[in-house]
């Protein structure tokens, strides 16, 4: 059994579930309305395929004798093999019949969850999300958990994380963000109404390809299209595609949606393609993805050296919205925190109040404790209690994420996660580029992103995330490098005094 075969199957496997992912893209995109039904049938038939393919005898036969092979392979082959024998073992315990309705269910769910956001209507989504979850209670038991249904899920997109370790990162965030976002919220608010004044479509359009030209998105590797909930998708470090979304009358939108993705497509595209289906090839986490989205969304784009490099260009295309708008003005309106219903439009902060609610509704689901049709109104509730807010309607509340018509349980926490990397990995950056901040304020984002190649991007999956945090940083992720910068950061934008933080 060679190396090389094993590298050949994975290829293959690859080819089925890329060419699947370019089919759900295209559903995302540019698909007609009426083509739903074949595509779900599609999409099944490739999964199906893929999972068949990844579950062979003959793929366990050359795996198991991989990885007995010892001092014959190197580390990165090595590893590759053990994280491979890993999924496989994994994937063993479906049946392609599961697999199948998984998919199916997905699909239609994506287009019932449309449907019921587009009309205001949960109860449109209920009944296929109510099957979602039931699938999802199956799979986790078909996986096997320790302590909790949901850490089955949890590993999926965070492999190693647990309900035991998010309830204590939680536990942080209400103990700490909590209190400093009440103290920002005694004192006056900066002014931003100018960024929901007309902003045409194809002005926003425009300078979000600039956006990412400048953040070195390689066009000739992917593009960007519009979609009803901005995603990134890859089917090769060659092909990586971003989505935004455009609001005419909400200038934020466009572009830190634009600036996220951005940051989600420059991590695919610095994977080695070389290693094309192999987990070397692949990220290693969605805590980790998300760190280079927030990473360049937050750190990076909500900076005041970013805008003093971007902000002139901005005021010249749009001179009777931001004319008379001062670079500062415009620095706090883009940092403005305050409660609000829509996650993906929240401020830096109260961002992860949102994700808060999400993690305690989908364990709760798992867990069986809370029930689907339950949903909108235990929702409310969460967002009154943690946000302060009234939901005033569906689509402003529980039907405003993608996510689980995708039937991404355990997605959600990820987001947080990425946020706390995102500060360790800047603070790390800060220290070993070389007058980094002057380099923003220029335009000149290249040294960031080639320290996140070296860093981050070239290594796959050959880390963990605690192996990778700890390769870079020093330490493991620790909640206390976002803190810092969150009150170094909003201190000053509001003018707290020092010894009140």
């Amino acid at each position: 059994m060679s190396y090389t075969e094993y590298k050949l199957r994975l290829t293959k496997i690859a080819d089925i579930s890329y060419t699947a992912a370019l089919l759900s893209w295209d559903q995302e995109t540019y698909m007609p309305e009426k083509g739903a039904g074949f595509r779900a049938q599609q999409i099944a038939t490739l999964s199906a395929l893929a999972h068949g393919q990844s579950t062979s005898a003959e793929l366990g036969d050359i795996l198991n004798s991989l990885n007995k092979s010892g001092n014959e392979l190197s580390e990165k082959e090595k590893r590759n093999v053990a994280r491979s024998l890993k999924d496989y073992t994994k994937q063993k315990k479906y049946s392609t019949e599961f697999v199948e309705r998984l998919s199916r269910t997905a699909s239609e769910c994506f287009q019932a969850w449309q449907k019921a956001k587009k009309e205001n209507n949960f109860s449109l989504f209920a009944p296929l999300l109510e099957t979602m979850v039931d699938l999802k209670k199956q799979e986790a038991e078909l996986l096997g958990y320790e302590a909790h249904p949901y850490n089955a899920l949890l590993d999926q997109y965070e492999p190693g994380a647990t309900v035991a370790a998010l309830d204590i990162l939680f536990k942080d965030v209400r103990e700490q963000m909590v209190d400093f976002v009440k103290q920002i919220a005694a004192v006056p608010k900066p002014d931003d109404g100018f960024m929901y004044r007309h902003y045409p479509k194809e002005k926003q359009w425009n300078h979000g390809l600039d956006l990412l030209k400048q953040m070195h998105y390689d066009f000739e590797a992917g593009r960007q299209d519009i979609s009803i909930h901005p995603f990134t998708t890859s089917f090769n470090a060659l092909d990586v595609r971003v989505t935004t979304k455009i609001l005419e009358d909400n200038l934020k939108s466009m572009i830190w949606s634009c600036i996220h993705e951005g940051g989600h497509g420059l991590y695919e595209q610095g994977l080695p393609s070389g290693e094309y289906g192999l987990p070397s090839g692949e990220a290693i986490s969605l805590g980790i993805h998300e760190s280079q989205s927030r990473l360049w969304e937050n750190n990076v784009g909500r900076s005041l050296p970013y805008w003093k490099a971007n902000y002139k260009n901005l005021q010249s295309l749009y001179p009777e919205n931001l004319g008379k708008v001062s670079l500062e003005q415009f620095y706090r309106a883009m940092n403005r925190v305050e409660p609000s219903f829509i996650r993906i439009e929240a401020d830096e902060l109260t961002y992860h109040f949102h994700i808060l609610v999400r993690y305690d509704v989908e364990k709760k689901l798992i867990g069986g404790e809370l029930k689907v049709k339950e949903l909108p109104e235990y929702w409310n509730a969460c967002y009154k209690e943690y946000l302060g807010v009234n939901v005033p309607s569906d689509d402003k509340g529980v039907l405003q994420d993608i996510h689980w018509s995708h039937g991404s349980f355990g997605y959600f926490p990820t987001y947080s996660l990425g946020s706390f990397y995102a500060a360790q990995f800047f603070h790390r950056a800060s220290l070993e580029i070389k007058g980094l901040e002057n380099q923003i304020e220029q335009g000149n984002l290249l040294p960031l992103l080639e320290w996140l190649r070296e860093k981050i991007h070239r290594h796959g999956k050959f880390y963990s995330a605690e192996e990778l945090c700890t390769q870079v940083t020093g330490e493991k992720l620790n909640f206390k490098y976002f803190m810092d910068y969150a009150k170094n950061k909003y201190s000053t934008i509001y003018n707290l005094k020092k010894e009140a933080v």
